[in-house]
């Protein structure tokens, strides 16, 4: 099992600067993966600074060989998959092959959707995902992509030059496990990035029987022949880092590929603590 940082995009003073530094020092730290939040508008705070995910992992690219780079989720409806697409595969470029992309519906409490005239329906926002997922798999592959969609639409377009990774740069989704979408969309694509409440605001840990079953309702392997990814976790460091290293164990040994640490947003020299003490292992 890999180990892997969430972290915020954005909230309070945070620099982007900060970001940057927090992830080369992963990489530094032993950590095997770097994953932003994706907002227009960071959900703490009356104005908080938020930044965009894609030009960070940009600049971390620049300063790392190994850590994988992506999102932990971007919201595939208020994006143009097109647009993403091509975003992801210039990291993926940028970074010698190592992007990853997780999508989903989007955060119901985000603030960047109707503040800006996004779809704020969730019906229709599942739609969109479903639809624009299968033009992003495509466009990620660098394959010449036809469709014609009731939100989208591709004549027989490629983007070049095609990824790094072969066949396409890994797509994750994301949400919760209580919809039965979740797991249907995953299937698609190359890994999940569960949680186990439609509130966003409660938060329980999944249970190694729990990513066992989970892990055996998915592929065994995605696109590229290596195994499916299960990526759990998005929670802060347990402090009995002697139950959380057992718990942990526990995981791997059900089927979860990655654990995600999230490191909120916060004082710098809190958030750089968090990152220099390297992952559980």
């Amino acid at each position: 099992m890999r180990h892997g940082l969430e972290i915020s995009c954005g909230g309070a003073a945070v620099a982007v600067s900060t970001l940057v530094e927090l992830g080369e020092l992963a990489e530094r730290a032993d950590w095997d993966g770097v994953f932003l939040e994706d907002y227009l508008i960071h959900y703490s705070g009356d104005e908080p600074f938020t930044y965009d995910p894609w030009l960070v992992l940009a600049a971390i690219a620049g300063r790392t060989d190994r850590v994988r780079l992506g999102t932990t989720v971007t919201a595939l409806p208020r994006r143009r998959p097109a647009k993403l697409a091509r975003e992801v595969l210039t990291l993926d470029h940028l970074s010698a092959g190592r992007a990853t992309v997780a999508v989903g519906v989007g955060d119901p409490g985000d603030r960047g959707l109707a503040a800006f005239g996004e779809q704020t329906e969730v019906s229709v926002r599942a739609a969109m995902l479903d639809e624009g997922l299968d033009l992003l798999t495509g466009l990620l592959s660098g394959e010449r992509v036809s469709h014609q969609g009731t939100h989208y639409r591709a004549d027989g377009v490629s983007l070049r030059p095609a990824p790094v990774q072969s066949p396409r740069v890994p797509v994750w989704v994301g949400g919760s496990t209580q919809a039965g979408a979740v797991r249907r969309r995953a299937a698609r694509a190359d890994g999940i990035v569960p949680y186990k409440l439609t509130d966003t605001d409660g938060w329980s840990d999944f249970t190694p029987d729990e990513v066992h079953d989970l892990a055996n309702a998915l592929p065994a392997t995605r696109a590229d022949g290596q195994p499916f990814d299960v990526a759990v976790g998005g929670r802060r460091r347990r402090s009995d880092e002697r139950t959380e290293r057992a718990y942990l164990g526990e995981l791997a040994a059900a089927g979860a590929t990655w654990w995600l640490e999230f490191v909120p947003a916060g004082d710098p020299a809190t958030m750089r603590a968090a990152v220099a003490r390297g992952p559980l292992r």
